[in-house]
């Protein structure tokens, strides 16, 4: 019997809306690409961005960045990052955020996480107390947000500065309160396999004046901070200009323009994911043998990726079953590798960090668990065959016992 095979790649994106096209070749054909190459009565795209992002999240500030892991940088040293400074983060994230840490001058301190996937509240908190770190760049790895209630409330028992990456969760909520919206800072990603598209590029957003005058600065604004509309009155700059180096990591107006035209379909885009997300997720459910988050009622969550575990699959077929799915076009990431594979790492292979801690439980969670994208050019339909086929090569591995009702 033929088995059934997908034909479509997982790394093809939706192309850019005709409008973001359009005006970026307006853009290329005046030359003004610096974001402050500007024409009297002109605003920059990048300015525009900002001050439509910021609406978007409903807050005051936003800064258009060069990548997500720039902003995480700023976002540190804006909040008052000192060498050797203690910054706790959750144990299950892309590299990036440990390299942020480094990049501003902290030590990463490493917080378990939960079948989840999400920061494990209780080792939270016994690593504030043990570490006396002042800032948690949490990390909604994979669009899972933990209980942000609870995480707030920590954060202000023990004096800790919040910092979100929400890298995968832009567009989602946590009861009915965007994500971003939590923290002292929050950081976005508009890398291409993000929820907005300009290849690389990110947003820093907060409600502090000080912070986003200190990061205006830092991306390399020079003493141009005027001519951008979504950052502080030009008076909290006096001091902060001076004092504030330069890091240049301004996003350019190329880029603006082609996420102006993406923003307002975000939230149907949203909508979508999740359609196609809920579809995979009912085939893999029926599984016994798969093992699925719980999504807590509380999260609005974007299902652009989906994670699962096979926990009855043994360390040597783990090869074995990633190549099997590929054989068939569906391709799986592993995340619990020893060995760093493209996008995928395991926090005890960033060596650089010199991080001597052991977390048991996030190893043991991630040693089963597996990763697919879920790009907007699939359809409803292609998820439910991808999830057939994942289904078919667990079972291929796996006997999984019928449960009978006892008689009588």
């Amino acid at each position: 019997m033929t088995k059934l095979t997908f034909k479509k790649p997982f790394t093809q994106q939706e192309s850019i809306p005709e409008a973001g096209i359009e005006r970026a070749i307006e853009v290329m054909r005046s030359g003004r690409l610096h974001r402050y190459n500007v024409v009297e009565g002109e605003t920059a795209e990048a300015a525009l961005l900002e001050t439509e992002f910021a609406a978007y999240m409903g807050q005051q500030y936003c800064l258009a960045c060069s990548s997500g892991g720039y902003a995480l940088h700023i976002a540190l040293k804006a909040a008052g990052i000192q060498a050797g400074d203690p910054v706790l983060t959750n144990a299950f994230t892309l590299a990036p955020v440990p390299g942020a840490i480094n990049n501003a001058g902290g030590v990463p301190v490493l917080i378990e996480i939960d079948e989840n996937y999400c920061a494990d509240l209780q080792h939270l908190e016994q690593m504030m107390q043990e570490s006396g770190a002042r800032y948690f760049m949490i990390s909604h790895m994979r669009g899972h947000i933990a209980d942000m209630d609870a995480i707030a409330e920590l954060c202000e028992k023990y004096n800790v500065i919040l910092i979100e990456d929400c890298a995968h969760t832009m567009g989602a909520f946590w009861k009915g309160k965007k994500s971003g919206t939590f923290g002292k800072i929050a950081c976005f990603s508009t890398q291409t396999y993000k929820h907005l598209n300009s290849g690389e590029g990110g947003f820093l957003t907060t409600d502090d004046a000080d912070i986003m005058a200190r990061a205006v600065m830092h991306s390399g604004s020079y003493m141009l901070f005027e001519r951008h509309d979504a950052a502080p009155d030009v008076s909290v700059f006096t001091d902060i200009k001076l004092d504030t180096p330069n890091y240049s990591g301004r996003m350019d107006n190329l880029r603006a323009a082609i996420l102006r035209a993406q923003l307002p379909q975000l939230d149907e885009n949203c909508r979508r994911w999740n359609e196609r997300y809920q579809a995979l997720e009912n085939k893999l459910s029926g599984n016994p043998a798969i093992q699925l988050s719980i999504r807590p009622e509380q999260e609005t969550y974007v299902g652009s990726s989906l994670q699962f575990r096979v926990e009855d699959l043994k360390p040597y077929q783990i090869d074995s079953f990633i190549q099997n799915c590929s054989s068939r076009g569906v391709e799986l990431k592993w995340f619990g590798g020893k060995q760093p594979h493209g996008f995928t790492s395991r926090y005890d292979s960033w060596r650089y960090l010199n991080n001597q801690q052991h977390l048991p439980q996030t190893l043991s969670i991630l040693a089963t668990t597996f990763d697919l994208r879920i790009p907007l050019t699939f359809e409803v339909e292609d998820m439910k065959l991808i999830g057939e086929i994942i289904s078919d090569e667990v079972g291929a591995f796996l006997v999984v016992p019928l449960i009978h009702q006892p008689a009588g």
